[in-house]
C-alpha cells in the first residue's frame, strides 16, 4: 500500500466486538492469566502489554503508523516533542561527549542543549546551516551526534540531507534529525541516512491543537535503547492522546497538501508587499536554499515569515490588528496562527543569539491553516493596512 493507505489501514487487532474503528484502551496494568506468563512478559520473551507506561494498543498503532509513513524499523511515542528530543539526547549521550547542532533551532530545544545537557558533562557546539563547508572543523574525536531541524524554527533554513547523511556516516556519528515542520508527507530524512527522527506530534501531525505527543523513529536496535530509557524515567504517551494522533494520521497528507498551497500563495503575495522587508518560504525562487528544499521536500510545508518594515512596534501594531487568525506560540494547527518568536517561543534566547539564526526583532511566524486562503489574505493584508 502507498503511504497514504498505510496512515488509514493500519490498526489494532480487532476485539470479539468486531469495531471498524479502534477503540480506547484507557488502562494502566493489563492482566495474565499464570504466573509463567506474567514472568515471561516482564522478561520480554514475549511480546505482550504490560504497563501502559511500556506500551499499550492506541500507542502501538500510532507508533506502527508512524514508522511506516517515515519509513523506519521501529518508533517509540512519547509524551510531547520535547520529551522525544531530550530522550534521543539522553539515550546516546554520555559524560565526555560531544553535540554537534544547527544553530538554528527550537528555543526549548537551545535550553536542553546549553543548559541541561552541561550539566551531565555533555559538550555542544553550534554549526551555521548555511556554512557547511565549515562543519567539519567542529567534528571533535568525542562527538556523538549531530542534531538538526530542516526546516528550521522560526528561520525556515533548509540543509541538504543527502551530504549530511554522508557527512554523519564519514565521521561515524549519529544523525538526528527533527522533522517537525515538513512531516513524514512532505519528507522522510531516513531516506538520506538518518539514524534517528524526532517529531513533536502536537503540531502538524495533530494537526487540529488538542493533545501533546512526540516520537522517535529509526532502527530497531537505537529506538530499542530509547525505549528502555523512557520505560524507566517514564515520558509515555497518553493512550488517549495516541487514540487522537493515530486518528489524526489518517489525514496528514490531504491536511499538508493544503497547508502547503496555501502557505504558498501567501507568501508570494507578501513577498511584494510594501510594509514587508522580507519573506521566507522554503518553495519560494528567493529561499537562499529552494533547490535543495524542492530535492528533499514535496511541498513547502505550512510555515512562512516575514519582517515587518518599523520593527518590533510595527511587529505589535500588526499582532493586535489580526481579526480571524489565532494569536498563539503553537503551529500545524486547521486554524491560521501567528505568533512574534522574539517574545514567545525564542524569548529565553539572547538578542545577539536570535540574530544570530535570523529572529530580528519584527519577524513575524505564521502557521497557515485550511481556512480558505482568500480568508486568510484579508485578516494578514487588513492587519499590515495598520501598522
Amino acid at each position: 500500500m502507498k503511504p497514504e493507505s498505510k496512515a488509514i489501514r493500519i490498526q489494532t487487532p480487532r476485539t470479539e466486538e468486531k469495531e471498524h474503528s479502534t477503540p480506547l484502551y484507557m488502562t494502566s496494568s493489563f492482566v495474565f492469566d499464570n504466573a509463567e506468563d506474567m514472568r515471561a512478559a516482564f522478561a520480554d520473551e514475549v511480546d505482550v502489554n504490560i504497563y501502559s507506561r511500556f506500551v499499550n494498543p492506541n500507542v502501538t498503532e500510532f507508533e506502527e503508523k508512524l514508522c511506516a509513513l517515515e519509513g523506519t524499523e521501529a518508533c517509540f511515542a512519547t509524551a510531547s516533542g520535547m520529551s522525544a528530543i531530550t530522550a534521543s539526547f539522553l539515550t546516546f549521550l554520555k559524560s565526555g561527549d560531544h553535540l554537534l547542532a544547527c544553530r538554528s533551532i527550537f528555543g526549548s530545544t537551545h535550553t536542553v542543549i546549553t543548559k541541561y545537557l552541561p550539566k551531565w558533562g555533555i559538550e555542544y557546539s553550534y554549526a551555521d546551516l548555511s556554512k557547511p563547508e565549515e562543519w567539519q572543523s567542529l567534528i571533535r574525536p568525542n562527538t556523538k551526534m549531530i542534531f538538526v531541524e530542516t526546516p528550521t524554527n522560526p528561520g525556515l533554513d533548509i540543509i541538504d540531507l543527502e551530504w549530511l547523511g554522508q557527512f554523519a556516516r564519514k565521521n561515524n556519528v549519529l544523525l538526528n534529525v527533527d522533522n517537525c515542520f515538513a512531516t513524514p508527507a512532505l519528507q522522510q530524512p531516513a531516506l538520506y541516512g538518518a539514524d534517528l527522527i524526532t517529531h513533536s506530534a502536537t503540531k502538524f501531525i495533530d494537526g487540529q491543537g488538542r493533545v501533546m505527543g512526540g516520537a522517535v523513529l529509526g532502527k530497531k536496535d537505537l529506538i530499542k535503547e530509547v525505549y528502555l530509557f523512557c520505560r524507566s524515567t517514564g515520558p509515555s504517551l497518553s493512550p488517549f492522546n495516541a487514540w487522537v494522533l493515530s486518528k489524526s494520521l489518517e489525514t496528514l497528507f490531504i491536511r499538508m497538501e493544503r497547508h502547503s498551497s496555501n502557505a504558498l500563495k501567501l507568501a508570494g503575495l507578501l513577498e511584494h508587499h510594501p510594509k514587508i522587508a522580507q519573506v521566507k518560504y522554503p518553495f519560494l525562487l528567493s529561499h537562499p536554499q529552494y533547490e535543495i528544499a524542492r530535492k528533499q521536500m514535496s511541498a513547502g510545508g505550512g510555515v512562512i515569515t516575514f519582517e515587518i518594515k518599523g520593527g518590533i512596534e510595527a511587529g505589535r501594531k500588526f499582532l493586535d490588528a489580526i481579526k480571524m487568525c489565532s494569536l498563539t506560540a503553537n503551529l500545524g494547527d486547521t486554524r491560521t496562527t501567528v505568533t512574534h518568536p522574539a517574545s514567545t517561543t525564542h524569548a529565553k534566547l539572547s538578542e545577539e543569539e536570535r540574530l544570530a539564526v535570523g529572529i530580528t526583532p519584527g519577524l513575524v511566524r505564521v502557521s497557515v491553516g485550511l481556512e480558505h486562503i482568500t480568508d486568510i489574505v484579508a485578516d494578514i493584508e487588513q492587519a499590515l493596512e495598520k501598522v
